[in-house]
């Protein structure tokens, strides 16, 4: 068989843009645990325009919610055309009779278990209309299909060496899609991060971990990072907070060539905070942690999330400020967003706080889908409107960027120059986050209506 695989996308800012800076790892992981036997391909809408003209015998499409209504208008276009299309990804997983509404066949869970399965029945004209998958063991993966990336990415080696995460923060929809902590092989995961057949110097150069927290088990990280340091690469992750606590850990990572770190940091409030169930972060210790990484001359992304419970106007938009205090070099500004099977969400339907009104392309980490607590939904997007346009001007980019030219490594500093400068270019572009209530849909395009939208998001029987 010919298989498409894709990742769907909804436009999120107001020009959109050609290129980006890392796809996400599913496509090309798909790709890689699909057998040999087939042909396959894969496109990422994000920068890929999708011919809906394929010859293709199976379409596989992968999205989360925010993505869903493009995901849904490719589905409904595709099978018009008779062709056999599939689902999977966090939405699907979670609003199970809905998708099936769209799709021939659904895949819930993580796919590695079942996905060989259903190409075989779809092959066979057996395809069930429900693969339930489960929790993968992580052991003899193979390497991401890199060759099928197009050179539309800065980034292109993105590669997972654990997965799981074991906090538990009430908008994460992670510890129910997958469940535990579980560690590949490291000589598996050294055989990717070594791949080196790209076009530019930076794709062979810089390595991408696809991990929720990859330096929770420590024994594990520290054999992984040891063995890392004669690749000389440089490369990213996720992590807590505690690293900054390792000191050890910190110059290993520095050894290996770490040149960035994302922390969940989510917000400057004690209460926010503790509404995050983010409780092992210490406010108190920001500026402690942040300089700590720093002297090591890695960069410090962050993520900050606006409308938790006791956040305001006034609150959300000193973040600009605080963030550049405690040393921030990429800051990730989000909108907190109610996803199914996160703790919020539960809370959130329960106090009928909701907008059901609202369909899933306000679910994209940009807009509001629910009723806020101390402000009204239009404040809330304005609050993060002028946290995101202050936090992104040439002036405070700028200074992002000059301190970082004192305090980081080569390769973060050009991680820092290039990520502010390309959110810097957005904001002096006017190229905004869109507001979805100004857009028919949501979307440029009109996306099929659903007929059961928001409430049909149950279990589904396999038929």
């Amino acid at each position: 068989m010919k298989i498409d695989i894709i990742i769907a996308y909804v436009q999120r800012y107001e020009f959109g843009h050609e290129y980006d800076f890392v796809p996400p790892v599913t496509g090309i992981h798909l790709a890689a645990i699909t057998p040999a036997a087939h042909t396959v391909n894969v496109y990422h809408q994000q920068v890929d325009k999708i011919n809906t003209d394929t010859d293709a015998d199976l379409i596989a499409i992968s999205f989360f919610s925010g993505f869903a209504m493009a995901a849904y208008t490719l589905a409904v276009e595709f099978r018009k055309k008779g062709k056999t299309v599939v689902a999977g990804g966090p939405h699907v997983t979670y609003c199970q009779t809905e998708a099936l509404e769209y799709f021939d066949a659904i895949v819930t869970g993580e796919a590695e278990n079942v996905w060989p399965q259903l190409i075989n029945d779809a092959a066979a004209g057996q395809l069930k209309r429900l693969y339930a998958g489960s929790p993968c063991d992580m052991q003899d993966l193979p390497t991401p299909r890199y060759d099928l990336l197009p050179n539309k990415f800065f980034i292109r080696k993105v590669i997972q060496a654990t997965r799981g995460c074991p906090f538990s923060c009430s908008f994460c929809t992670v510890p129910s899609l997958n469940p535990g902590f579980r560690l590949r092989p490291v000589k598996d995961v050294l055989r990717d991060a070594g791949y080196d057949q790209f076009d530019y110097w930076w794709q062979r150069k810089i390595v991408w971990f696809w991990d929720d927290n990859l330096t929770i088990r420590r024994p594990y990280i520290r054999e992984l990072l040891q063995e890392m340091i004669p690749l000389k690469k440089w490369w990213l992750t996720q992590a807590s907070m505690d690293i900054a606590k390792d000191p050890e850990l910190l110059d290993l990572m520095k050894a290996s060539g770490c040149i960035g770190v994302f922390l969940g940091i989510e917000s400057f409030g004690t209460d926010s905070l503790a509404d995050a169930n983010k409780r092992q972060n210490k406010i108190a210790h920001y500026s402690a942690a942040v300089k700590a990484i720093r002297q090591r001359g890695i960069a410090v992304m962050a993520g900050f999330i606006a409308g938790f419970d006791h956040d305001d106007e006034q609150s959300i938009v000193r973040m600009a400020d605080q963030l550049m205090e405690i040393g921030i070099d990429v800051p990730f500004l989000s909108i907190m967003t109610p996803f199914r099977g996160t703790p919020i969400y539960h809370t959130l339907k329960k106090e009928d706080r909701i907008l059901e009104d609202r369909n899933w392309n306000f679910y994209n980490g940009y807009n509001v889908a629910f009723t806020p607590k101390k402000i009204d939904a239009e404040q809330l997007l304005r609050a993060h409107r002028t946290l995101w346009k202050k936090s992104f001007s040439p002036w405070y980019a700028g200074r992002r960027i000059l301190r970082g030219i004192f305090t980081l490594r080569w390769g973060a500093l050009l991680l820092s120059v290039f990520m502010n400068s390309f959110y810097s270019c957005k904001r002096m572009r006017k190229n905004y986050p869109i507001d979805m209530t100004k857009r028919k849909n949501g979307v440029n395009a009109v996306a099929p209506v659903l007929r059961q939208e928001k409430e049909s998001c149950g279990l589904a029987v396999p038929a």
